[in-house]
């Protein structure tokens, strides 16, 4: 499906009345977790093949009356979308490349056979949720507020020969702390039994079912004292993809021969937004690999030994700060448990970007945004 006719869409704004105290939300700011507490409102916008995009509203946060025959329970067709709104020192607020999210959603409908949302409407969403429950996004490292955009299929009955002809956009939030703690090194498990995408499969959309398939892996990682999982090509299981909640990069040597490697987007994994970030530090093409780490081959010679202490990030065209890294990462086989080997990710924890605002105009106004390692893609 393609996007409506290029019309603006209007957003009703009906404030809610039940709004949490001021103490409450204070005291769930101090200690926000991941995704159990949501903000007072929502951004919900309707679409049919008669009407296309129309009944935008920002609302009250509550449940969807929805029939038991309609079509997204029965045949998954949905996809969602996850990014931060961070505040800064100065009091502002600002939300991280929001454009690449709006443009990478589209990319998803088109998959799933649903209709494009115009980038500009799906950057309003956010802005006008933003700006309503500004008092939601909490204070402090590695806090924010987390947006989580989505789309699912609303037309009632059954049959698989054609997609829905009716759809809900909508735009959640909810306070947000890190998702694996400040600083603690993430373990992962190499998973050899599953097999999260395949070739010509949903791999590079962001739809449920991708995660759903995950848990059974996940659950193992989790059973084995990991924390995410490590995935492998669906064809040979031997060819590193990426990992349950973020994508992978690898760094060999120290210094100016330092190179970076990261598996290719080939359409079987998702195409992160820190990846594309980080891709856009990277100065020097000579030291950026795009390829599949043959992960088994890495028993054999210590190709992971790896130190970046002395890495420097190119600080053209941003402006980087300090950088850090989760470390020792553990790769495990899962059939003994065995450690095969340490690796060093590299991380964003600390790498601090500006950006100019949205314009052309350099008038003191800058984007600034931290992107965590740990950050759900």
């Amino acid at each position: 499906m393609t996007a409506s006719p290029a019309t603006e869409i209007d957003f009703e704004i009906h404030p809610s009345q039940t709004r949490v105290p001021a103490a409450e939300r204070m005291r769930i700011l101090a200690d926000p977790g991941f995704g159990q507490v949501f903000t007072d409102h929502m951004i919900t916008l309707r679409w049919s093949a008669e009407r296309g995009w129309h009944d935008g509203k920002l609302e009250p946060y509550g449940p969807f009356a929805l029939d038991p025959a309609t079509s997204v329970f029965h045949y998954g067709q949905e996809l969602f979308e996850g990014l931060k709104a961070y505040r800064q020192d100065s009091g502002s607020v600002v939300m991280f490349r929001p454009q690449a999210n709006a443009a990478r959603f589209n990319a998803g409908a088109r998959r799933m056979a649903m209709p494009e949302l115009p980038e500009e409407t799906f950057l309003r969403a956010l802005e006008l949720l933003v700006a309503q429950d500004r008092d939601w996004i909490p204070d402090g490292e590695g806090n924010s507020l987390y947006l989580r955009p989505f789309m699912i299929a609303t037309q009632r009955g059954l049959g698989v020969n054609h997609p829905s002809s009716s759809y809900l956009f909508c735009v959640i939030a909810s306070p947000a702390g890190a998702y694996f703690g400040a600083s603690k090194a993430v373990k992962v498990w190499l998973s050899e039994d599953y097999t999260r995408a395949a070739p010509g499969g949903t791999g590079a959309v962001k739809c449920g079912g991708n995660y759903a398939a995950a848990f059974a892996a996940q659950q193992q990682a989790v059973d084995q004292g990991c924390d995410q999982v490590v995935w492998l090509d669906a064809a040979e299981h031997q060819w590193v993809e990426e990992m349950g909640g973020m994508n992978l990069y690898f760094v060999y040597g120290s210094g100016s021969s330092a190179r970076i490697m990261t598996p290719a987007l080939t359409g079987s994994l998702l195409p992160g937004i820190t990846r594309d970030s980080l891709l856009q530090l990277i100065v020097e093409p000579a030291h950026l690999l795009f390829a599949f780490p043959q992960l088994f081959g890495a028993r054999q010679h210590p190709l992971f030994q790896l130190a970046i202490e002395e890495f420097q990030l190119p600080c053209l065209p941003v402006q980087v700060g300090k950088y850090a890294y989760f470390g020792p990462q553990e790769l495990r086989n899962n059939r003994n448990g065995d450690v095969i080997h340490r690796s060093a990710l590299i991380s964003l924890h600390a790498i601090e970007i500006r950006q100019m605002h949205r314009g052309d105009k350099d008038d003191g106004s800058f984007l600034k945004a931290r992107v965590l390692a740990n950050e759900i893609r």
